[in-house]
């Protein structure tokens, strides 16, 4: 069990794993080939960043906390294919910074702060990139509502829009006590592969709004989330699924969405 002599901050979700074995599970679970970029948030302890260094060809981590430097280098010593940067991984240029590796694939592992969970999951999807593979320990109560399908109270928009780009997987659960400090909830692994064959879109900032709109109260109907949008055409759209519009976003998928998004920007 791998003990931390660092002072843990709560207001930068600070919960490092313990155990090796775990790590070790999860990074299989990417099954990253040696000629590839693997981007980490949040390396804390180094556990996992000297796991993944040892399969990859590059590691780029992001640490927030600056005070954790001397521990990092230490922890890190002789992994010369690990690059730390002590930045907000959500303020960070991830494009830019991602072009300055030759790689041939692209992976994302970690065990994020889970306060920013969605922000980071969002900001992967958005930057365009290319991810072989997007592994990452979430709150189990997250990876419900990221895996779930339509029709169980966990289904939202986050939902939809990660499933439009990915295959979701939950891959395993992990305990709350393999952490230090414990946290409160236990957590669960949640694979995302990219999907070889997407639905056409016409536009994906504007099927973002519509989803979101659409859940944004989530015991109404889409007659009522929807009411700034062309209904007539919406409803066109429903019917041809045996549908109309006081149905409620939680039953519809992905499919749906894409179609009524096309729809109203044809």
């Amino acid at each position: 069990m791998e003990k931390y002599d660092v002072k843990f901050k709560k207001k930068f979700g600070q919960n490092f794993l313990k155990d090796v074995n775990v790590v070790k599970k999860i990074v299989n679970c990417a099954n990253i080939d040696d000629d590839s970029l693997v981007i980490e948030v949040g390396p804390g302890g180094a556990i996992m960043t000297r796991e993944l260094a040892g399969v990859a060809k590059q590691v780029l981590a992001y640490e927030i906390d600056t005070e954790l430097e001397e521990e990092l280098s230490k922890r890190l010593d002789g992994c010369d294919n690990v690059d730390v940067v002590f930045q907000d991984f959500l303020t960070s240029n991830l494009i830019e910074d991602v072009l300055q590796y030759s790689f041939k694939h692209l992976y994302f592992v970690s065990n994020v702060p889970y306060y920013i969970t969605t922000p980071i999951l969002m900001k992967l999807v958005e930057s365009g990139l290319n991810f072989e593979k997007i592994v990452m320990m979430v709150q189990k109560e997250v990876g419900d509502r990221f895996s779930t399908k339509p029709g169980n109270k966990e289904y939202g928009s986050i939902t939809v829009l990660l499933n439009y780009f990915y295959n979701v997987k939950k891959e395993f659960l992990v305990s709350r006590k393999q952490f230090v400090p414990e946290p409160n909830v236990d957590s669960v692994i949640v694979s995302f592969s990219e999907k070889c064959e997407k639905l056409s879109l016409n536009d994906f900032k504007f099927f973002e709004r519509l989803v979101r709109d659409s859940f944004q109260y989530k015991r109404k109907t889409l007659r009522n989330n929807l009411k700034n949008y062309n209904l007539e055409i919406i409803e066109s759209v429903l019917n041809n699924y045996n549908l109309d519009l006081t149905v409620r976003a939680e039953a519809l998928d992905v499919d749906i969405f894409v179609d009524i998004a096309n729809a109203l920007k044809k």
